[in-house]
């Protein structure tokens, strides 16, 4: 069924406006010419993301952001998942002087953006990535 899912895993958090980042993150994706078919987020501890990295990327670190892309990558049909370690979120909000939901709204900007086709290898794609990140935290 299309749409977009927020899932719980391993924590004790529940997205404060589901239905309010749903339409956001719908708007955004119209802003990227593309729509959702299925994106599923899942708030996780760091425990259980840090599993997911060395399982499926073999890195061997914590990371607040994890995207698997399971849709066609030309296809504007976006389909895939976004797990967010909800500790790393807190932590980066702290260190970057940001308040929570900001951060985790940029976060959570940061795996569709993946979805749509950006990367962050480079230091331009970076930067063009954190020009996406802050338009889109404007439209919430």
């Amino acid at each position: 069924m299309p749409g977009i899912y927020f899932h719980y895993q391993d924590i004790d958090f529940k997205l404060p406006h589901p239905r309010l980042t749903a339409r956001w993150l719908e708007l955004v994706a119209r802003k990227e010419k593309s729509s959702f078919q299925c994106l599923e987020y899942i708030f996780c501890s760091d425990e259980f993301l840090l599993n997911i990295n060395q399982e499926y990327l073999e890195h061997d670190d914590f990371t607040d952001v994890i995207t698997f892309n399971y849709g066609d990558s030309t296809s504007k049909n976006i389909e895939g998942e976004v797990y967010l370690s909800v500790s790393r979120v807190t932590e980066n909000a702290a260190k970057f002087k940001t308040d929570f939901d900001t951060e985790l709204h940029r976060v959570m900007v940061h795996g569709a953006l993946h979805l749509f086709g950006y990367s962050d290898k480079s230091a331009s794609q970076k930067a063009l990535m954190r020009r996406k990140e802050e338009a889109y935290l404007s439209l919430r």
